[in-house]
């Protein structure tokens, strides 16, 4: 800051020596007047609409740690207090520094300008939780994430915390339900870690395990594929050291991006995979949502996902959901 008033009081006197020159000899104690008036007017109207934290000299470089971002980032908020965004990075930002109870305050500030937000009412209840004694959820927290629940009922984390929650209060069995409700959205890795926390509730709400046939609920939807090359192909093709296979499953009539992709070196050829929704690279649309896919293996030649010149296919397969037995698929086969 005093840099910055030395910096002014040199720029105010240099324009008014060339402004006020002619007057200098006739009248020099009025000079001195105007140009001390205009030091003040510019100093003044620089605390007005000026912004002093930019002068920080730790604000005016690219941040190079998460500290030095925090510090920009508070700086930011305290010259920007209507940006909820900024907040909630603000807030992501404290809980990478494990400063729950500050990330909590950020989120709350964030909350106050976009109530309506359900991702931003879970991260603000997390934090909040966290912040607790024994990560407890607390009413106010319990009824950001029952809000969020309002807005998106399929919010998986909001479901996970509801069924925290609901352990935290004793409240056993619908805890075992909010955790059941998750199983048919999530993959099957997912489900086999969540499977153990319902079996667990169910006990303790004094209800037998996990029926097999709900378990499988969130797998029935995965494709085992078997790919080979056309042995006639194998026998005289020469492959760039950039090949890779994909193995791809898509909605029938839906759009060109698929909803299961696995990507395998070329060397593991003949393969076997499992596509499921752990291999959907859109979280809107899982295998599991469909009941029918078409299923195919490509070689790439460049190793990239975008088919092009050059690339092997098989021939797509259409397949009803769930799947009965597996996909033989080859690459490089005639076509019938």
């Amino acid at each position: 800051m005093a840099v910055f008033i030395a910096l002014a009081v040199v720029l105010v006197l240099t324009v008014g020596m060339f402004v006020l020159r002619p007057l200098m000899a006739r009248a020099l104690p009025l000079v001195g007047a105007v140009v001390l008036a205009m030091g003040v007017a510019a100093f003044g109207l620089y605390r007005t609409l000026g912004t002093p934290a930019a002068l920080d000299p730790a604000l005016t470089h690219a941040p190079t740690t998460l500290g030095e971002a925090v510090m920009q980032l508070e700086a930011r908020m305290q010259a920007n207090p209507g940006d909820a965004q900024g907040w909630r990075l603000l807030g992501q930002a404290y809980s990478a520094q494990a400063r729950p109870a500050d990330a909590g305050k950020a989120y709350a500030q964030a909350l106050a300008i976009t109530p309506g937000d359900a991702d931003l009412l879970v991260e603000a209840a997390e934090a909040r939780a966290l912040a607790a004694t024994e990560h407890r959820f607390d009413a106010q927290a319990i009824g950001w994430l029952d809000k969020a629940l309002s807005i998106d009922p399929h919010h998986q984390r909001a479901l996970w915390f509801r069924g925290i929650a609901q352990r935290q209060a004793g409240a056993a069995a619908a805890a075992a339900r909010t955790w059941e409700s998750l199983l048919p959205q999530v993959d099957a890795k997912t489900a086999a870690s969540l499977e153990p926390q319902i079996d667990e509730a169910r006990r303790a709400a004094g209800l037998p395990p996990l029926p097999a046939s709900a378990a499988a609920g969130a797998k029935a939807a995965g494709i085992t594929v078997h790919v080979t090359l056309d042995p006639d192909l194998a026998a005289r093709a020469r492959f760039a050291d950039t090949a890779v296979v994909f193995v791809v499953a898509k909605a029938i009539g839906g759009p060109p991006m698929p909803v299961a992709v696995e990507k395998h070196a070329l060397s593991e050829l003949p393969l076997t995979v499992t596509l499921d929704d752990g291999d959907s690279p859109m979280p809107t649309m899982k295998l599991s949502t469909l009941k029918q896919a078409e299923v195919s293996a490509r070689i790439s030649a460049s190793g990239e996902a975008i088919p092009a010149d050059g690339d092997l296919s098989s021939r797509a397969a259409r397949i009803d959901l769930p799947a009965k037995s597996p996909v033989d698929l080859v690459i490089g086969a005639p076509a019938r």
